[in-house]
C-alpha cells in the first residue's frame, strides 16, 4: 500500500439530496454533465461551463432510470434504461416510450414489476449493454435474478449473463478484446475476453475483488490510460485499479454513499446516494446524495453512441 497515491475530498461540488444519484455522463459537445436519481426518478443536468448554479432537473418521470446513453445522429432524444425495458426519451417533450422490453419469455412472470434497470454503457459497435436488479421498491433483499442485457442496433435484444445480483459498472479495454463488468454483493469486477464484432463474451474471471469488508465496488469509469476508477458504495472511496488489477490510487469522499464516477476533461464526478444508516455515520449522512468533483490528472476514454435503426 505505500505506491498508493492518496487523495481526499472535503466537499461537494453540488450538494444535493439524491435518493441514488446514478449514471453520471459527460456530453462533450455541450459540455453539459447529466446523471439520474434512480429513486426519486429524475434526470439532472449541468451546464460546466456556467457551474453548478446551472443545475436544473430536466425530467420528472413515472419510471426509474438506472443508465442513459446518447444516440448517434441524434441530439433530440436519449436512450435510457428504464424499469422494464429500453426507451427513447425526449428532451424537447419530457416524455419517453419503450422500444425494447426486457421481460418476454415464459421464466420471466412477473419481473417487469419487481426488476429494474442499473447500470450500463455502449459498445464500440453502437450496441447497449444494461443490467437488470431487484427494485427495492418490492424486493427488500436482492436476489440473484438480474440479468446484463445487450441490445443492438437492430432491436434484438441478446441476454449475456444470467444469475447476477446487482449487475453495475461496464466497460472495455482500448483494444476492445477484454470487458470488465462488476456484480457489486460478489464484491468483484469481472474480465471477459471480448469479441467486437459479433459482441461475444467468454472466459470470465475474477480481474479485482474488493476485500474491505465495509463497501462493495459500484460504477467506473475507464481513463485513457487502461485504469479503472471504481466507486466503491459504502466504503466512501473511490479505487484506481490497474490494467494488471492493482490498486495504485484511491480517493477519500466525506460521504460514504458514492456510487458512480465519470471523467471530465481531467475532473472526476462522482455521485451518490442517500445515507443507508445515518445515525451510525451521521456525518457520512451530511453529504450523501450530492455530487463531487476533484482533479485526477488524466483523462477518460471517449463514450460510444447507440446505433439506433428504428
Amino acid at each position: 500500500m505505500a505506491d498508493v497515491k492518496k487523495l481526499t475530498v472535503t466537499e461537494p461540488y453540488l450538494k444535493l439530496e439524491c435518493g441514488l444519484g446514478e449514471a453520471p455522463y459527460w456530453e462533450r459537445d455541450t459540455n453539459h454533465l447529466r446523471f439520474v436519481d434512480i429513486v426519486k426518478k429524475e434526470i439532472h443536468e449541468i451546464d460546466l461551463s456556467k457551474g453548478p448554479a446551472s443545475h436544473t432537473v430536466i425530467a420528472k418521470l413515472d419510471t426509474p432510470v438506472g443508465v442513459t446513453a446518447d444516440i448517434e445522429g441524434s441530439t433530440k432524444e436519449l436512450i435510457i434504461g428504464a424499469k422494464a425495458g429500453y426507451a427513447l426519451f425526449n428532451r424537447e417533450t419530457g416524455e419517453y416510450k419503450y422500444i425494447k422490453q426486457f421481460w418476454d419469455g415464459q421464466d420471466d412472470s412477473g419481473k417487469e414489476h419487481r426488476m429494474r434497470s442499473n447500470d450500463g454503457a455502449v459498445d464500440s459497435q453502437g450496441r447497449f449493454w444494461v443490467g437488470t436488479m431487484n427494485d427495492d421498491q418490492f424486493v427488500s433483499d436482492p436476489t440473484a435474478e438480474g440479468v446484463l442485457f445487450r441490445l443492438d442496433s437492430d432491436l434484438s435484444l441478446h441476454r449475456m449473463v444470467s444469475h447476477c445480483t446487482i449487475p453495475n459498472g461496464i466497460g472495455w479495454s482500448a483494444d476492445d478484446k477484454l470487458m470488465y463488468w462488476t456484480d457489486s454483493p460478489e464484491k468483484t469486477i469481472y474480465v471477459f475476453d471480448y469479441e467486437a464484432a459479433s459482441g461475444s463474451i467468454t472466459n470470465r474471471r475474477p480481474f479485482y475483488v474488493l476485500e474491505d469488508k465495509e463497501g462493495v465496488p459500484d460504477g467506473f469509469e475507464m481513463d485513457v490510460e487502461g485504469h479503472l476508477w471504481v466507486a466503491c458504495h459504502g466504503l466512501g472511496k473511490v479505487l484506481r485499479v490497474s490494467p494488471e488489477g492493482k490498486l495504485v490510487a484511491e480517493i477519500s469522499f466525506p460521504t460514504k454513499m458514492l456510487s458512480c464516477p465519470v471523467l471530465v476533461g481531467e475532473d472526476l464526478f462522482v455521485t451518490s446516494g442517500q445515507a443507508e444508516e445515518p445515525d451510525k455515520y451521521p456525518e457520512s449522512a451530511k453529504q450523501a446524495g450530492s455530487l463531487f468533483r476533484v482533479s485526477v490528472g488524466v483523462k477518460g476514454r471517449p463514450k460510444y453512441k447507440f446505433k439506433y435503426q428504428g
